[in-house]
């Protein structure tokens, strides 16, 4: 079965209705299927979070971040010491590149996971360099 690890801008694409969130909404489908695991970090959440809370209030946001425990979307609430060791290593490796995004990449990597995203400004030279798996949705 295939994992997923998304970044806070796929999960902000899907809630918006933004370009590529349908690409999303089809790894939510398989989750709902069981044919795909569907995983976010919670520091890549709380990105979203924070995004959110800004533009539209934290009451709104807390409204619209419960209904998520709704879906099949797999919060990972605790950083592993392999988790912490790669993001450290990543991050180190690729300077320019957010802790989160370090954050995200590693917990898919321990998951056995794809990361989805569409930060191609920052991930594409990760990509050529390392052997993570990334879904680009947009």
């Amino acid at each position: 079965m295939t994992s997923y690890v998304l970044d806070a801008c796929a999960l902000v694409a899907l809630l918006k209705g933004e370009t590529g969130a349908e690409k999303v909404d089809r790894f939510f489908q398989q989750a709902v299927l069981g044919e795909a695991t569907l995983y976010i970090s919670i520091v890549n959440l709380l990105e979203v979070y924070y995004g959110f809370a800004r533009d539209i209030g934290i009451a709104e946001t807390v409204d619209m971040l419960n209904n998520i425990e709704n879906t099949p979307l797999v919060v990972v609430d605790t950083i592993s010491r392999k988790v912490y060791h790669e993001a450290a290593r990543i991050k180190g490796t690729h300077r320019k590149l957010s802790l989160a995004d370090a954050i995200g990449i590693a917990t898919a990597i321990e998951r056995g996971g794809i990361f989805v995203t569409a930060d191609h400004h920052e991930l594409e030279a990760i990509e050529k360099k390392e052997e993570f798996q990334f879904f680009w949705f947009r």
